[in-house]
């Protein structure tokens, strides 16, 4: 066989005959690598420890010390479960698991009846045996016949529909340990005792492929670590989060109500619309900064809008369609902004001296998520963007994408979001557009990521359909990441809309496209924001932002006029005059995240003064007159600070 060279994160290069395995690698390096292995990485790419090697390649051995390998240990441990499961009953069929281990796994069967709390018991436990085997991990490239007969055998008939997604000219493998064997594409860990310790977090019921009228699935939620230590961390840390539940906190503060009634589309309470709109109308006071103008476009377009911006093809089935009255029209319901806007462009003649022209729309967007996906207000049928389209001319990318990145850090300066990470999504394997045309766009992204200052990194086929696009990611106090501002060129729609400008030499020429959102979609937003925050909101932000609390009855009115004034001035009050006692109210409005409680007593009635209880303060501040109370709380939210007296 051939020679190929190896070479290594330190510089050295190691000669290996072409097909020698990334195990085979690291066992050359070291007996302590070999044992440590869980992967290796290939030009950014994680691969299972049994990747033959080929051709001449950089390699990275993948340990507990790297970031992925708990990605890696958790996958593995999918597997495991699974394992467990078919032990336990022999007659569930496994269906498939979950794509990103970053923080846990997860295993669809279907059984007979559901998982009861005492199976999970035993399943957990059944586990620990497969674990304490130390099995090993085998790889093996099978034709599609292979494949077929194999899991026909075992009557393993979720797997057959499962085997046809693979695409025709995909490589087909399957990974056994033990008597198990699944469908997949790996990496898994050498062996199961590098799966250190493992915990079974919960079940649900779910459908095959999400299709209501297909098959009931039982899932089983999980998560593995290296050690009990890193196992006990993450635990305490779900834990936490549970605390902090968008569903739980938002019904809690009397934010939003979600019902049978409309699934998937949010009921707003005031306070959670007060939230809403001081979002909507922070990010509309930054428009004239960054040269945007708002625009409202049609909820329903015919099918053909949808058709020319490629939609209809690749996006039908998460939309709703309709007939409409004339015969054969087709109407589609929104779902995007982005078809609108480039036919908006169309209709009337455009020079270079016009562009930039950057549109921004808050209308809503409707689309059809199945029912197993739903997720609180974070996964919803009925949302809204703050979504903006640039129409410019090729020269202005690199100086669009510069004013997004300024806009976003000014947003989430505000909203005290820190320590952001910047990746750009490259072409998938499904797209519209010419490769060339992507290849530029990708490139672009690139740089204007890394001239902002940013490490760039890389995300594999990760874009949508019709562009690449850099995501700002940010992690919450969990430590979880999150994308939510969003910048995108895109190579296909322009073209298929037939978009033309008068240029600097008086012929027309195709503009560039950009998609970008600071928020993203307000909703999941909002989900992710009360997560982060457990609730407790910036000052600006807050739905009441201060509660006036009369000691005694007689104080009331007095109360009453301080709330007006406070909302007269734009500051969001209200009273609680309640019968219960002051101590009561005072921890209840903690409870309710209200940043400034006013004590009203005699004092303060015969003074005119108010006394301000900062929240989780024991003590009231000095007390001032509510003139210079509502003059320093207009500041603080004019320049939207974090604390209401700063």
């Amino acid at each position: 066989m051939s020679a190929i060279n190896v070479t290594l994160p330190d510089g050295q290069i190691l000669e290996f005959e072409a097909g020698t395995t990334v195990f085979a690698v690291a066992a050359k390096i070291g007996p302590g690598l070999a044992k440590a292995a869980l992967a290796g990485r290939i030009d950014g790419a994680i691969v299972d420890l049994r990747t033959p090697l080929v051709g001449d390649v950089a390699l990275e051995i993948v340990t507990t010390r790297d970031a992925q390998g708990g990605d890696v240990i958790r996958h593995s441990a999918e597997h495991v479960m699974a394992d467990a499961v078919k032990r336990l009953f022999p007659a569930a069929q496994v269906d498939a698991g979950r794509s990103d281990h970053s923080e846990k796994f997860q295993y669809d069967f279907l059984v007979d009846e559901p998982f009861t709390p005492e199976d999970i018991e035993r399943i957990e436990k059944e586990m620990q045996v497969i674990l304490a085997e130390g099995v090993e991990f085998e790889r093996e490239v099978v034709t599609r016949d292979e494949a077929a007969s194999l899991f026909r055998g075992l009557g393993e008939e979720l797997k057959l529909s499962r085997l046809s997604d693979i695409p025709d000219d995909a490589e087909i493998t399957i990974f056994r340990h033990g008597d198990f064997i699944d469908l997949c594409r790996g990496p898994h860990v050498n062996n199961t005792k590098q799966i250190g310790a493992i915990k079974l977090t919960g079940a649900s019921g779910t459908y095959f492929r999400g299709d209501e009228s297909g098959p009931k699935l039982q899932r089983i939620y999980g998560t593995a670590f290296a050690t009990r230590k890193e196992l006990k961390s993450h635990l305490a840390r779900i834990e936490e989060a549970k605390k902090r539940d968008h569903r739980r906190v938002g019904v809690e503060l009397g934010l939003f109500h979600m019902d049978a009634v409309a699934p998937g589309s949010p009921f707003y309470l005031p306070k959670g619309t007060a939230l809403y709109n001081e979002l909507v109308d922070f990010i509309r006071s930054l428009y004239p900064k960054y040269g945007y103008h708002e625009v409202l476009t049609p909820q329903l377009f015919r099918s053909e809008v949808f058709k020319t911006s490629g939609h209809y093809q690749k996006f039908y089935d998460d939309m709703y369609w309709f007939d409409g009255s004339d015969e054969g029209e087709e109407l589609g319901v929104k779902a995007m902004n982005c078809p609108g806007h480039c036919h908006l462009f169309s209709t009337g003649k455009r020079s270079y001296r016009e562009l930039p022209i950057r549109w921004a729309e808050f209308s809503r967007l409707h689309r059809n998520e199945r029912s197993g996906t739903l997720n609180g207000i974070t996964r919803v049928r009925s949302f809204a963007q703050d979504d903006g389209h640039i129409f410019c001319e090729p020269g202005q990318v690199h100086e669009e994408i510069a004013s997004f990145f300024e806009m976003t850090n000014e947003v989430y300066e505000k909203l005290g979001l820190e320590g952001l990470e910047m990746s750009v999504s490259t072409r998938p394997e499904q797209f519209l557009g010419d490769i060339a045309d992507w290849d530029i766009a990708e490139k672009n992204l690139i740089e204007a990521v890394e001239t902002a200052g940013y490490h760039c990194n890389i995300k594999e086929g990760d874009a949508a359909f019709y562009g690449p696009k850099v995501e700002a990611d940010f992690r919450d106090v969990l430590g979880r990441a999150w994308t939510l501002a969003t910048v995108q060129i895109d190579t296909a729609q322009p073209g298929r809309f037939g978009l033309r400008y008068v240029g600097r030499d008086g012929g027309l020429h195709q503009p560039a496209m950009l998609h970008r959102a600071v928020l993203g979609s307000l909703e999941r937003f909002i989900g992710i924001y009360i997560e982060h925050t457990g609730g407790d909101f910036p000052f600006w932000l807050s739905p009441i932002q201060v509660l006036a609390l009369p000691i005694a009855d007689r104080h009331a009115p007095r109360a009453r006029e301080i709330e007006k004034s406070l909302a007269i001035a734009g500051i969001r009050a209200e009273t609680d005059d309640r019968s219960e006692t002051l101590g009561f109210r005072i921890r209840d409005a903690e409870k309710q995240k209200i940043p400034l409680t006013l004590v009203i007593g005699d004092e303060e009635v015969e003074g005119g003064t108010v006394s301000p209880r900062l929240r989780k303060s024991k003590q009231a501040m000095h007390a001032m007159s509510a003139e210079a109370l509502i003059e320093a709380l207009q500041s603080s939210n004019a320049e939207r600070r974090m604390k209401p007296l700063a």
